[in-house]
């Protein structure tokens, strides 16, 4: 039923449509992973309907294990789902090349932007917002995946864990943990059943030549723009969550041990990605631009183009590879019960990241009525999220 739903779906969808709807998704997302899925639960589940609640959760959980920007990942998926590979592209290319643009441009106009020195409080409430968008979508979740007590137990496990354990491999361990406890109480028989898979292999191939090739050529070349590109490919494919995680590695390498941009030119360009919507890995850009500098314009574009596709093309092909498997996967008995702790594992990741966001915005008075009135907005479903998001930025500068 659920397949011939899908086939349905794509037969139907628009893909301008589809592709406007991820425009709207990139003008909503602030704030990293979480507070994306947040717009994506708003615009692509509730609106718009182009797939369940518990399609949305699993996409979630499977991002959350693999290395790559995890919302990049998710959204990217729901293009494979609607219209295959070149729907997926498109996805991609709609929902980060206007930021990443963007970071490009920025990357030229460094030393303007520390003179005029960007005041981080015109963007206060970006924090607030992204809380309420971040509460909603755990509350959506939550109603679907806790169906027991012990996906009850699974969600408070992993919002507990990941509240007091903070380190990238630590989102993989509870997302599988939940799985395998989900698998250990079921009472179902017979859950290992065989299913037809079908790996579209060239994807891995294509992820593992770019790997050790982009190795081979930064040893071979003394030119910086391979040097960069293999840089940020690695960080692609080290990386398991958001831009939160990779920028500490991008700083000790760029910064510390390089010295391809001082400490205020890479906060600054950091500071100015936490105030603009879409992916967070999207500062690449800006970091591969300021480190190919001293050269022509062409170079530093070049530059930033290494770091914007380096960043983004290993969880591209993952996913590529990743999402059929996936979807045959997931006939399999065993696997279908395991979704079960897996999402309610989600959901806790999702719900605990809401108070971790909370706590660093701050409770304030001020912070808390933005918090509540962007949930009653979002809950009455009569207000777009860019529009929200607009609002919410232009509270902060009169404010």
């Amino acid at each position: 039923m659920k397949i011939e739903r899908d086939l349905e779906n794509k037969k139907r969808v628009s893909w301008r449509g589809f592709l406007k709807d991820v425009f709207i998704c990139s003008l909503g997302s602030y704030g990293g992973p979480e507070a994306h899925y947040g717009v994506f639960t708003d615009q692509m589940v509730i609106k718009k309907h182009y797939l369940e609640e518990e399609e949305l959760i699993e996409l979630i959980a499977l991002t959350g294990i693999l290395p790559g920007p995890s919302s990049t990942q998710t959204i990217v998926a729901i293009g494979y789902k609607m219209g295959g590979p070149l729907l997926a592209l498109l996805t991609m290319l709609v929902w980060a090349f206007p930021v990443l643009a963007l970071m490009t441009l920025l990357s030229f106009s460094s030393q303007f932007l520390s003179s005029i020195n960007i005041s981080q409080d015109n963007f206060r409430y970006i924090g607030p917002m992204a809380v309420a968008f971040i509460i909603v979508a755990a509350y959506r979740i939550g109603r679907k995946v806790v169906t027991d007590k012990v996906t009850m137990l699974l969600l408070l496990f992993g919002a507990i864990t990941t509240y007091f354990i903070r380190e990238p491999w630590i989102f993989p361990l509870v997302l599988i943990t939940g799985g395998i406890v989900s698998v250990i109480t079921s009472k179902e028989k017979n859950l290992w059943n065989h299913v037809k898979v079908n790996p579209p292999w060239p994807y891995l191939i294509a992820f593992g030549t770019f790997t050790v090739g982009s190795i081979l050529l930064a040893q071979l070349s003394d030119s910086r723009i391979v040097h960069l590109f293999e840089s940020f490919y690695r960080y692609g494919y080290l990386v398991i969550g958001g831009g939160q995680v990779v920028v500490p590695l991008m700083y000790s390498e760029l910064v510390e041990v390089n010295r391809f941009m001082t400490n205020q030119e890479f906060l600054t360009g950091f500071g100015l990605v936490q105030g603009l919507p879409g992916p967070m890995f999207s500062f690449s850009a800006y970091a591969g631009g300021m480190a190919a500098r001293g050269g022509s314009v062409l170079t530093q574009v070049l530059g930033a183009i290494a770091g914007g596709v380096g960043i983004f093309l290993p969880g591209l092909l993952l996913i590529y590879f990743i999402y059929p498997i996936w979807e045959n996967l997931k006939k399999i008995k065993g696997i279908k019960v395991s979704l079960k702790g897996i999402t309610a594992v989600a959901g806790g990741l999702i719900a605990i990241a809401g108070i971790i966001l909370m706590q660093n915005s701050g409770f304030a008075i001020d912070n808390i009525i933005v918090t509540l009135v962007v949930m009653i907005l979002l809950l009455s479903k009569k207000v777009p999220a860019p529009l929200i998001v607009l609002l919410t930025l232009v509270a902060g500068f009169v404010a």
